[in-house]
């Protein structure tokens, strides 16, 4: 599976699409026409029989954050609309039912730091570091920080976001940013690896737990035990639930309707 467009290269193989953004003389700088490319990608893979996605940068940068030149050009209203698209952006990427792991190779700031965030997985080289370095300069990253702060704690996020300062690799997996920090030639395996372990199963199971999972996490843990509970007891009557416990059961190999 092979797409055209301007700011990125998308392909498939076998179960697994790869969306590499591709507009390294920019850094990877999220302008609305990179961000509407992006959750075009997002929404095609989404609606493919792919098991998994991985977002993946070209060039010396994963992505510097939104694109300054493209912002500053707006009013108010402009600039909420920019914004708008990129949070659109976060949300399909948590709502698809693919696995979503990002490849983090080299830096990642700003809103690239909240697209690794927004991953379900990531994995990143020891080369690479995370910021939100909006603390520093004159426009703080406000929304960036959503999905950082549910990652690593109000602590952590205060120091990022009050600071600015750059986050190495190592520090980030500590905090829970990313799964594993890996030295540079390990990245594509560990990513490959993971990914595989992370898409086994029934596939419909598996877009069901990472929507549940999503919609409880923000939830007082009643509510959330509320909502887990209803899901689990709907989808043990599936047809990849009832076939895994008959595997089980019977000391054999599913076979995976899905």
């Amino acid at each position: 599976m092979t797409e055209e467009y301007r700011h990125l290269l998308v392909k498939r193989d076998g179960d697994t699409i790869t969306v590499t953004m591709n507009r390294p003389d920019r850094r990877n700088a999220l302008s609305a026409d990179h961000l509407a490319e992006l959750l075009a990608a997002f929404e095609s893979a989404g609606e493919s029989d792919a098991s998994g996605i991985v977002l993946a940068a070209a060039g010396p940068v994963f992505s510097a954050g939104h694109d300054f030149a493209d912002v500053a050009a707006r009013d108010l209203l402009g600039v909420r609309d920019l914004l708008t698209l990129c949070q659109r952006v976060m949300t399909t990427i948590e709502s698809v039912p693919q696995v979503v792991i990002a490849r983090v190779h080299a830096l990642a700031t700003a809103a690239g730091c909240q697209l690794v965030a927004s991953c379900d997985l990531a994995v990143a080289a020891d080369s690479a570091g995370f910021a939100l370095p909006g603390g520093k300069g004159g426009w703080f990253c406000h929304t960036p920080a959503v999905p950082v702060a549910r990652s690593i704690g109000r602590k952590r996020l205060m120091e990022m976001a009050l600071t600015g300062d750059i986050v190495d690799a190592a520090t980030a997996a500590d905090w829970g940013l990313i799964n594993y920090a890996v030295p540079d030639t390990d990245l594509d395996a560990t990513v490959t690896a993971l990914l595989a372990r992370a898409t086994r199963g029934s596939r419909a199971g598996k877009a069901l737990g990472k929507r549940t999972l999503y919609a409880q996490l923000d939830r007082p843990e009643a509510d959330a035990y509320t909502l887990a509970r209803e899901v689990m007891a709907a989808a043990s009557q599936s047809p990849g639930a009832r076939e895994g416990m008959a595997a089980f059961l019977a000391k054999r190999q599913p076979v995976w309707p899905d």
